[in-house]
């Protein structure tokens, strides 16, 4: 099919040229090079009506980019809800995904108590299922923070965007991510993410140290790294300013199909005129 093809197309631009490697291209590396110039990359977008904050009839206060302010509302209402300290400033972090390694969840499960420990007022929610491992730590990572985490291993689309709504960051370490949506829809609920520089997750979360960014980066699968970007996105918390800047640049970030939809016109119509 790649042969024969006019043209390929894969999810973001970054993991275009990653399946160029042998490490992202399961032996197609050989196959893909040879024909490069025919393939692109086009990240995936997202339901902006579906994820929207300003009518989202699942989360309890609306917010827009103009009212993020209003957001810290549905914390509170969460931590009401699920037995959490009502406290408006206390960091919330969450992750929202599938519990398997290649999704960082590795990496999460090595830094959660450093962070947890190092921040005794921080909190942390899971939503997600999957290996058997992880949904233990989790587990049992509640039963040790009793009164700072809440784990749900289960699959619950509006309790997703409780969360969404309710958490200040946002945790997604991929070990690979072809391209990714939670960030984006992180994103999108001014929940600012906190990625490994690898496929989508590199083409749309930008880190903020220039102060231009939506986000916290870091490059290498490493423990020490991670937990680098974490205890970065906590203490900006803490600059409120910053915070409440960092956050409407998140929710403007777009990620819709609109953006999607003309990069793939683009390039159907480039292979016209080829």
């Amino acid at each position: 099919a790649i042969e024969c093809a006019d043209r390929v197309s894969t999810v973001s631009p970054t993991y275009a040229n990653e399946i160029m490697t042998p490490t992202y291209s399961h032996r197609l590396h050989f196959i893909l090079a040879r024909n490069s110039a025919k393939v692109s990359g086009i990240l995936n977008g997202i339901d902006v009506d579906f994820y929207n904050p300003a009518a989202d009839p699942d989360i309890p206060v609306h917010f827009s980019a103009d009212t993020a302010h209003d957001k810290v509302q549905n914390k509170l209402a969460f931590q009401r809800e699920y037995g959490l300290p009502e406290d408006a400033g206390a960091p919330m972090m969450a992750v929202i995904s599938r519990l398997a390694s290649h999704k960082g969840i590795d990496l999460i499960s090595h830094v959660l108590r450093n962070v947890l420990d190092t921040y005794p007022n921080a909190q942390f929610v899971v939503l997600g299922t999957g290996e058997g491992q992880f949904e233990h730590y989790f587990r049992q990572l509640e039963q040790d923070y009793r009164d700072r985490v809440r784990s749900f291993i289960l699959y619950n689309r509006a309790l997703s965007k409780k969360i969404y709504a309710a958490a200040d960051i946002f945790l997604m370490p991929s070990a690979q991510e072809p391209c990714g949506l939670a960030q984006m829809i992180a994103l999108r609920y001014g929940t600012i993410p906190v990625v490994r520089e690898v496929g989508g997750l590199k083409d749309s979360v930008f880190d903020s140290a220039d102060n231009y960014g939506n986000g916290f980066t870091f490059k290498n699968y490493d423990i020490a790294d991670m937990c680098n970007a974490v205890k970065r996105a906590l203490a900006g918390i803490y600059d409120n300013t910053g915070w409440h800047q960092l956050t409407w640049r998140a929710m403007c970030s777009d990620n819709s199909w609109e953006r999607s939809a003309q990069d793939y016109i683009n390039v159907y119509q480039d292979t016209l005129n080829w």
